[in-house]
């Protein structure tokens, strides 16, 4: 055999002979992964709510004059009987003394016709003045009586209008922005002064869908209902309050609900007008099987996980996700608790493909996901 022909033999056997299956095999697909949980969950209803003041004052005067003192500051908490502002009580005080002036006149020319009755009553009694004499003394004197009611009722009345210049607060709880300053002259119950809110406790009011109210009404039927809600504070933590009111009707241009949850607010985490979100929690189920919602994923044929086996393969597992419990997803079927899924890194994954698994970061924070 020619010496080409043989080393064309070599070289063909050397490009034929079987490879390193260390260097032809796809090196592990790199994952992020959690472990099946069971845990109590919690069955919520969620919404967005809107926190309201549990009672509000809009201050205004019973009377019409010039605003003489503001006795509290812009955002002072003020309980019940507080003063907060004075109006010029002098013109109020002067009617006073005229009308108690002319109820000491009435009561003067009162006891002189009750003195001038007698003695035309005693002189009637023995003929020397006509009945009718007598008649005209007495009605007189009646009505010297009732002149005293009038003129007693007017000091009253204007003894009430004096007080009403004194504007106390009606409630306990913040006062807002002064809206009228000192020395302007305030209308009889129209000008505004300002506006107190109560604080403590305090609502948050919320819509729910109307195919709820049958089973929130069952539930609170057994117990008390929870609500619990969250700030876009991240660091605020999540406060709990009770269900104390669902509406009468049902909204039929939004098919919805208003409810309300009452909350000590002792700390004012919540303050009027602030959007938060609300959960009422209307049972408790426990020992459900928990997994991220992120971990599962949707297919042809319903959602599913990828499931990593002790020999660091995955495999592909139908699931049965009964609800979403905020962040997490409940498993009705399909996963036991322990078994440990991929949360991350799915694009490259099937069936039988060898995975690692990430490892946090200095500091604890994870790698990104190759998706």
């Amino acid at each position: 055999m020619p010496r080409w022909t043989a080393l064309l033999a070599v070289v063909l056997a050397a490009c034929g002979g079987s490879a390193d299956p260390s260097k032809t095999e796809p090196p592990p697909v790199p994952v992020s992964v959690t472990r099946v949980e069971q845990r109590d969950v919690p069955l919520d209803v969620r919404a967005i709510g809107n926190v309201e003041a549990f009672s509000t004052v809009s201050v205004k005067s019973q009377v019409e004059g010039q605003l003489a003192e503001v006795r509290f500051k812009e955002g002072d908490e003020v309980k019940v009987g507080d003063l907060l502002f004075v109006i010029d009580p002098a013109p109020f005080q002067a009617a006073l003394d005229q009308a108690q002036a002319n109820l000491a006149r009435a009561t003067a020319e009162a006891k002189n016709a009750e003195v001038q009755a007698r003695r035309f009553a005693a002189l009637a009694k023995s003929g020397i003045v006509s009945n009718d004499e007598y008649e005209r003394v007495a009605t007189q004197a009646a009505s010297m009586g009732a002149a005293v009611d009038a003129a007693r009722a007017a000091v009253e009345n204007v003894k009430l209008r004096l007080d009403f210049c004194y504007m106390r607060s009606p409630i306990e709880g913040r006062v807002g922005r002064l809206l009228v300053h000192q020395g302007n002259v305030v209308k009889e119950k129209e000008t505004t002064l300002a506006v107190i809110n109560q604080l403590k406790p305090i609502y948050v009011t919320f819509a729910v869908p109307e195919q709820e109210l049958p089973e929130i009404r069952r539930h609170q039927a057994d117990h008390p209902l929870t609500v619990t809600v969250t700030l876009a504070d991240a660091a605020t933590p999540p406060v709990q309050g009770t269900l104390s009111f669902i509406d009468n009707a049902v909204d039929m241009t939004t098919g919805t609900v208003i409810l309300k949850g009452v909350f000590p607010n002792a700390d004012e985490v919540l303050w009027p007008g602030q959007f938060v979100n609300a959960a009422l929690t209307l049972d408790v189920e426990r020992n459900a099987a928990v997994v991220p919602a992120a971990a599962v994923q949707t297919g042809q044929e319903g959602p599913y996980v990828f499931v990593v086996k002790p020999d660091e393969t995955v495999e592909y597992r139908p699931i049965k996700v009964a609800r979403s419990a905020g962040p997490l997803a409940v498993v009705e079927s399909g996963l036991a608790a322990g078994e440990t899924i991929v949360t991350e890194g799915f694009v490259r994954l099937a069936p039988g493909v060898k995975v690692t698994v990430r490892q946090p970061e200095p500091g604890g924070v994870r790698t990104g996901a190759a998706q």
